[in-house]
């Protein structure tokens, strides 16, 4: 079992055919989705057959009972915390170079709590798949911390993602270096830009240090190894497409860089399609 801790929202895609006209109109793909990265992260574990549970705080509105009712039936077992504040959403704007720009409102996913977890949700995990998202803010960094320790407790592993360069840069890198160094993930994805940002050794903080290079693909120890050449549509999602095919693999045994190639090929079929799941 897999199991990650973080955002469930609302993804509003907004994909446009030129450059964006200032004051006026500019024609657009928009797509209404799930998102989050723990979200998407657990939709892709279930598209390749891993049992997977994601714990999350949700409004207890029609947006946040539709977004549950999406990933239970794409085979993701959800364990959900409603909550008086609404749904958040994300609005995801990519320019006609494929470039992402994201305006985010978390809405209630933050106010998760270390009460509101129960510790059967944890004790079977064999990794637990952390976003750092789920460490920047209170009161869901205490709820992640004290979920870490109910997986460390029963034997699991830890894989985290970094995220977010903004949001590392307003945590603080030393401060997230700090925070990696005492929890010791076994696994830990960053892009370039994160990684530079954290200005930290990868290897120095993790056992198994995966560098995400866009669409040239990842470096493990050192090796690259390249991603397909696809027409991509929409990046959104491709790294929590890796992210999950990695795990997957990894947790049954593959070695860090056959669990990277199916990682990449994941990767590369997410960016063919429009939104952050599996079609």
């Amino acid at each position: 079992m897999i199991v990650s801790i973080g955002d469930l929202v609302q993804d509003i895609g907004i994909v446009l055919e030129r450059a964006l006209e200032r004051d006026d109109d500019t024609p657009a793909t928009i797509t209404l989705g799930g998102g989050g990265q723990a979200a998407n992260f657990c939709a892709w574990c279930a598209a390749v057959g891993e049992a997977v549970r994601l714990v999350t705080r949700v409004g207890d509105d029609e947006t946040g009972r539709r977004l549950v009712a999406d990933l239970e039936s794409r085979g993701v077992e959800v364990r959900v915390v409603w909550a008086a504040e609404p749904t958040g959403a994300i609005a995801v704007l990519i320019d006609s170079a494929g470039h992402r720009t994201m305006a985010t409102q978390r809405g209630a996913s933050v106010g998760l709590s270390a009460s509101d977890l129960e510790a059967g949700w944890f004790r079977d995990a064999g990794l637990l798949h952390i976003p750092a998202y789920s460490l920047f803010l209170e009161p869901i960094a205490s709820a992640t911390r004290a979920a870490i320790e109910l997986v460390r407790e029963a034997g699991g592993m830890l894989a985290v993602d970094l995220s977010s360069a903004a949001g590392l840069r307003a945590y603080g890198p030393s401060r997230m270096a700090y925070v990696l160094a005492r929890m010791k993930p076994e696994v830990l994805f960053a892009t370039k830009t994160e990684a530079d940002t954290l200005a930290v050794p990868l290897e120095s903080l993790a056992q198994v240090p995966v560098l995400k290079l866009g669409a040239a693909g990842v470096r493990v120890f050192g090796r690259d190894i390249a991603a397909p050449q696809v027409q991509a549509v929409d990046p959104t999602g491709a790294g929590d497409a890796f992210a999950a095919s990695f795990c997957a693999a990894w947790l049954h045994g593959s070695s860090p860089v056959e669990a990277a190639e199916r990682g990449v090929l994941a990767a590369s079929q997410s960016v063919a399609v429009a939104g952050a799941r599996p079609s």
